[in-house]
């Protein structure tokens, strides 16, 4: 395993520093003092993880003015975009804290018993929920604050009751280890085991696989590329005892466009539609990656279509896009790209970057039929662009989405008025995403209650769960059945001990 590795500036390549990745004994250390945490933090009250996480976020807060700007280095994101990702990073770490304090990782179903035989008679049941034990976090490099080292999976996973091991992205290192520095100094001003949020780094694979390979770790949690995801996952899955794991993987999140409604308001739409293909260079998960045009229902779908093309090329064409986070991932881009080439796309917006450059926008089209049929075009290219699927009917529309398999989200534009064949489509769009979208666009993802950000593979492992909003915390519960229990157990109500 490599034992050095460096940060790098995101828009000249430039070193910036060198760093030493974690060495197996390191990441021995940080899993067992993990575990070492986990029984103290696992009987703390909904208050004490609410105190914490609340300093966290001040410490957050706190720090802005230096975390920022290194930030920036490291991803080329810019402060305007880092900040306000900061400001959500301490919103969702305040959020938890709420969730904490209100009792939600503690609460529980009370069953009392009925007399008689079964099946109508039982015995006196209740069902509480148990935190999992240390969760093993992989930091995303896309968002260095908001799915990083105190991002939503470290908040859900510390309100939930479990210690933490982060595994730092080696797309912005020195951010991560800045970050970590505070959370030690807020754990031990509040008197708790360094070994509650721990941290290890490399740039290596190795390093995340011994991660999730540890005996101590009993869950994991990931946000990045399926092909990275689909090899930890299998990792997880072959331990002796094979644990959780929760990847927020790969999403093309299509965005399916009826004729009427690009006829009212095409040009709108494209404006709209192409600050989301371009924003933060494509680099989001929920990136429009393919738009559905049906070239059928109304006269003239097919010239309205080829309007809407039009508009959004030229409103693409108009866009800049700053650089990628890293050199790998450019690289990524362009070949994404060829291959759409290589596999029949039309460019409509196809710009050569100078050298040297951040990456241009691009636009291609193909027919629904060539999507189906070829898996190059219905793999996801992380950049700036995205591809037209030009569809003769909703029958192959709902074809082209069962093609996809698997989306964070599937957005409908033009379903207000109800019909049998827009409930086909909406139908089509629930099968396959975690959320369906019927305004605006899919980039924007709401912390809040109701939010669902995980749908079938390849956009992640696990579709019944989220890794944003309150829900995110029950991937670190399990439930546990209690029967007939001592009165002294039922006093404690739910809360572990």
């Amino acid at each position: 395993m490599s034992t050095s590795f460096s940060s790098y500036n995101a828009r000249t390549g430039e070193v910036l520093s060198a760093l030493t990745a974690s060495t197996p004994a390191d990441i021995d250390a940080t899993c067992m003092a993990a575990a070492a945490a986990f029984p103290l933090w696992q009987a703390s009250s909904g208050a004490q993880r609410a105190t914490l996480l609340r300093a966290l976020a001040a410490g957050l807060e706190a720090a802005r003015e230096s975390l920022v700007p290194l930030a920036d280095q490291e991803t080329a994101l810019g402060p305007v975009r880092l900040n306000g990702e900061l400001d959500r990073t301490a919103f969702q770490l305040r959020r938890f804290a709420d969730i904490s304090e209100r009792g939600v990782p503690f609460e529980y179903t009370d069953d009392p018993a009925v007399a008689g035989v079964p099946p109508a008679g039982h015995p006196a049941m209740q069902r509480w929920v148990v935190p999992l034990g240390p969760v093993a976090m992989y930091a995303a490099s896309n968002f260095p604050f908001a799915f990083s080292v105190l991002g939503g999976d470290t908040a859900s996973a510390l309100a939930a009751g479990c210690s933490v091991v982060i595994k730092a992205h080696p797309g912005h290192p020195q951010l991560s280890l800045q970050t970590h520095a505070m959370i030690r100094q807020v754990l031990a001003a509040q008197g708790l085991p360094a070994g509650l949020v721990g941290l290890v780094q490399g740039a290596s694979n190795d390093v995340g696989v011994q991660l999730v390979r540890h005996p101590a770790i009993a869950a994991a949690a990931f946000t990045g590329s399926t092909r990275g995801g689909a090899a930890l996952a299998a990792e997880a899955a072959a331990r002796p005892r094979p644990i959780p794991f929760y990847g927020e993987l790969g999403s093309i999140n299509p965005v399916i466009a009826l004729p009427a409604e690009l006829k009212a308001k095409g040009a709108e739409l494209a404006t709209t539609l192409a600050g989301s293909i371009t924003l933060g260079c494509g680099q989001f998960c929920t990136n429009p990656g393919v738009i559905v045009l049906l070239d059928a229902g109304p006269a003239d779908a097919k010239a309205v279509n080829d309007a809407f093309v039009q508009q959004l090329g030229l409103a693409l064409a108009g866009q800049n896009p700053h650089a990628m986070l890293t050199q790998g991932m450019r690289k990524n881009f362009d070949a994404g790209v060829a291959h759409w080439g290589e596999a029949g796309a039309d460019f409509v917006v196809h710009e050569v970057a100078a050298a040297g450059q951040p990456p241009r926008p691009v636009l291609a089209q193909v027919s629904a039929d060539a999507f189906i049929a070829k898996l190059a075009l219905r793999e996801e290219v992380f950049g700036p662009g995205s591809l037209i699927v030009r569809a003769a009917s909703v029958a192959q529309a709902l074809q082209v989405l069962q093609a996809v398999g698997g989306s964070l989200t599937v957005t409908v534009w033009g379903a207000q008025t109800e019909s049998a064949e827009v409930q086909a489509l909406v139908r089509g769009a629930m099968a396959i995403a975690g959320r369906v979208l019927f305004a605006g666009v899919p980039t924007g993802v709401a912390v809040t209650a109701a939010q669902q950000h995980g749908g079938p593979w390849p956009s992640s492992t696990r579709p019944e769960s989220t890794s944003v909003g309150d829900a995110a915390l029950l991937r670190f519960l399990r439930p546990v059945s209690l029967q007939d229990a001592p009165a002294w157990l039922l006093a404690r109500q739910g809360r572990p001990l």
